[in-house]
């Protein structure tokens, strides 16, 4: 919200600027149109980059507290290969195959401090990837792999942003990945939460229960 106020401010105060400045120019005051157009693009172009950085949050869920992210559940296909489902609230389920003993999930995470919390600006996340795992280090190095991208893509990316110049943008407390994983089985079913400190998964039925017995 505060991003779009900021974005909405700019590019209203470069375009009155920008048709002042012409106005100027109309009246052959090139000293003060070049002042105002100039003052004009520069918040133009200030409001488009607020916009693409708030257009890159929006694919970003607030966090507060611990709270659900996704469930994931599993059909197993052959020995090591699974149907896989991951349903986020509110969201449809998203459908993978998976090659392994293990699923893994990552997530991004951006928090902020100071002027920003002030202003409203809570803790996001955004899931990043989903992919199989095999228990063995060697099937890990040399079997077949099934990887994930997860997330959409909008905007200038605050988190490589973020994670670049982080020592540099006041606002910023910490960026970082986080990642859960757990053993896959047939008709086991998880539950993903995520908080500021990270993901955590837990089983939902008996199967997934069993497959982490089985698994310690």
């Amino acid at each position: 919200m505060i991003l779009e106020i900021v974005t909405a401010t700019a590019l209203i105060a470069g375009a009155i600027l920008v048709v002042l400045g012409a106005r100027q120019l109309l009246r052959r005051r090139p000293l003060r149109a070049s002042l105002q157009g100039l003052s004009g693009g520069l918040l133009l172009a200030l409001g488009a980059l607020v916009a693409s950085m708030a257009l890159n949050l929006h694919t970003y869920q607030r966090l507060t507290g611990e709270q659900a992210v996704a469930e994931v559940r599993f059909e197993e296909v052959t020995p090591q290969k699974y149907q896989t489902y991951v349903i986020e609230p509110d969201n449809e389920a998203q459908v993978f195959v998976l090659r392994g003993d293990e699923w893994q999930l990552d997530a991004r995470i951006l928090k902020w401090h100071g002027v920003a919390t002030l202003l409203g600006m809570d803790t996001v996340y955004r899931l990043d990837r989903l992919a199989g795992r095999y228990r063995s280090v060697r099937q890990e190095r040399n079997a077949l792999r099934t990887i994930y991208e997860l997330g959409t893509k909008r905007g200038l990316d605050v988190w490589k942003l973020a994670n670049e110049h982080g020592q540099r943008l006041p606002w910023v407390d910490a960026v970082y990945g986080s990642a859960t994983y757990l053993p896959m089985a047939h008709d086991a079913r998880f539950a993903v939460s995520a908080s500021t400190s990270g993901l955590v998964a837990r089983p939902l039925n008996e199967s997934a229960r069993q497959a982490i017995e089985r698994w310690r």
